[in-house]
């Protein structure tokens, strides 16, 4: 039986979108220029392909279906009104291309690629004494980032936290660019009381404390619904869909108290732009302002939006793991690298020191965050014709 959850329309989106773009690629010549000065650019190449290996990560991670609960004979368990019976855990692709890392658990910390705990354990030898050693794994060497304090493997930790750093990108940026794109056009355009009304409403929205409003929300709307894990009925809509994710509400509030940014440079934008001679000769023509912002100032103001969605997105994943270290970001049991970040927090003040938590969950940021700065200038630079000329 297939799961969706509200979170993975945005994956799905963004999944469309990039194919959207690929074909423009060839048919638009814009884009097409944009492409061949990509292309020029060695670092932001791989830069696309490693950011292309994290949306495909999160693809397969939204993709998920639960089994039929079977009887001791293999054969489907039925309710009483004769439906079939279904596990409340919907394993994901992932967790299916990766059921040994997920399943191969140890008892507690081992370091990566180690062949015993990390630390000592009373162990009866050969002889029957008792001593203070080692035990060794039950999969040596399987964990390539160690294993945390339950045993359960570091890596695939850090995998399950790549689907939520690219909803948490990609679904807030969504959420701002309408926002910013209906605001900011109309107040540079129109001007005059339109202007006004739309700068009280986001320097006001500017001046409230972004952490404290996200407080506020996620206290009132996400403390239920869905948080990871198992998959009760009441969670369902149409028996597939979830539609209260905690996820979904995060990105929400992200998406409110972040718009506003991108709102001024719209506006700024849209005030040069309304003074150019083919947007007055088209109100000299009599076309209706409506029509003006459709076909001659919103394509003008695409390549900022551009921008902001690639730049913006990396600043948004870092903001989820600071959100999650704080305990207001995600569930406990969704994956999470501000989870990780949260749980090695302790990690660090012991002794053994046990540091792969941490350093799984900065190499798996540090590896998305990087190249998307790098590619999102590589794409302003391509998008801007004075640097093309230059």
């Amino acid at each position: 039986m297939p799961i969706i959850l509200s979170t993975d329309l945005i994956v799905y989106f963004l999944i469309a979108m990039t194919v959207y773009f690929s074909v423009g690629v060839r048919r638009e010549g814009t884009l097409r220029t944009a492409w061949h000065e990509l292309k020029r650019k060695r670092l932001a190449m791989v830069s696309m392909a490693i950011l292309a290996v994290y949306l495909g990560v999160a693809l397969l991670d939204s993709i998920r279906y639960r089994d039929a609960v079977v009887d001791g004979n293999g054969a489907a368990v039925r309710s009483a009104q004769g439906s079939t019976v279904y596990s409340p855990q919907a394993l994901s692709l992932l967790d299916r291309a990766f059921a040994g890392s997920r399943l191969d658990t140890e008892k507690t910390y081992s370091a990566p690629f180690a062949a015993h705990l990390y630390t000592k354990e009373s162990v009866e030898l050969a002889d029957g004494t008792v001593a203070r050693d080692y035990p060794e794994l039950k999969h040596p060497g399987g964990h390539w980032l160690g294993t945390d304090k339950v045993g359960n493997d570091v890596f695939f930790a850090a995998l399950k936290g790549v689907r939520t750093g690219v909803v948490i990108g990609a679904g807030t940026t969504i959420i701002i660019i309408p926002f910013a794109i209906f605001f900011g056009v109309i107040a540079g355009y129109y001007g005059g009381a339109v202007d006004d009304i739309v700068q009280y409403v986001y320097t006001t929205l500017s001046s409230i404390p972004g952490v404290l409003l996200i407080v506020a929300f996620m206290l009132l709307f996400g403390g239920s619904g869905y948080q990871g894990g198992f998959i009760s009925e009441k969670d369902l809509a149409a028996g597939v869909f979830v539609p209260n994710d905690r996820l979904f509400w995060l990105c929400l509030i992200l998406g409110i108290t972040s718009w506003t940014d991108l709102c001024r440079l719209i506006r700024g934008e849209t005030l040069k732009l309304r003074e150019l001679e083919y947007v007055q000769a088209s109100r000299a023509f009599g076309v209706s302002g409506l029509r003006i912002l459709y076909r001659h100032i919103v394509p003008n103001v695409m390549h900022l939006v551009l921008i902001t969605f690639v730049l913006q997105f990396s600043g948004l994943v870092l903001a989820e793991a600071v959100l999650s270290y704080i305990g207001i970001g995600v569930g406990p049991e969704m994956g999470s690298w501000g989870n990780m970040i949260n749980t090695a927090r302790l990690e660090l003040s012991r002794e053994p020191v046990v540091w792969w938590n941490l350093l799984a969950a900065f190499a798996f940021m540090f590896a998305i965050v990087l190249p998307a700065n790098i590619f999102g200038d590589a794409v302003r630079d391509a998008l801007d014709p004075r640097l093309r000329m230059r």
